[in-house]
């Protein structure tokens, strides 16, 4: 991965050269596609779909997305929760509020889809104490 941004991508828990590859072919090179994190998590799929009508909301997993940008962010997620103690605070965290595995996994994803994002925007590489700060639920110190 012989390009300007493989520093800051494989500065990220859970990417290496092969993850951190696929991850850039399928969002590609170009800074302005995505105009927030949110717009690139919903492409992933990382990010749910609430459906609320009346009383009864559901929050449910996004079936249209990039499968392939999918289908790696799991692999990152998975490989993230031995390479970062945020990421498996995080992780763990989820689970213990009864979510599945997999919900737990996509959350984690979604951070970490916020967190890439942000770093190659700013041109910064990976901060543990930055991107899972003590306490920190929502932002992660300027990662979103």
């Amino acid at each position: 991965m012989d390009v300007p941004d493989a520093a800051i991508i494989t500065s990220l828990p859970g990417l290496a050269a092969l993850t951190g590859a696929r991850i850039l072919a399928e969002i590609g090179d170009d800074r302005s596609r995505f105009a927030d994190a949110r717009s690139l998590k919903a492409y992933s799929g990382a990010a749910p779909v609430t459906r609320a009508s009346g009383k009864s909301r559901h929050v449910m997993t996004r079936r249209v997305k990039n499968q392939r940008l999918a289908a790696v962010g799991y692999v990152w997620a998975f490989c993230a929760l031995n390479a970062s103690p945020g990421a498996r605070a995080h992780y763990d965290r989820r689970r213990q509020t009864n979510e599945r595995h997999t919900a737990a996994q996509r959350n984690l994803f979604n951070r970490l889809i916020g967190i890439l994002h942000h770093c190659l925007q700013t041109g910064q590489k990976y901060d543990e104490q930055k991107a899972f700060a003590a306490g920190d639920l929502g932002q992660c110190g300027g990662h979103k």
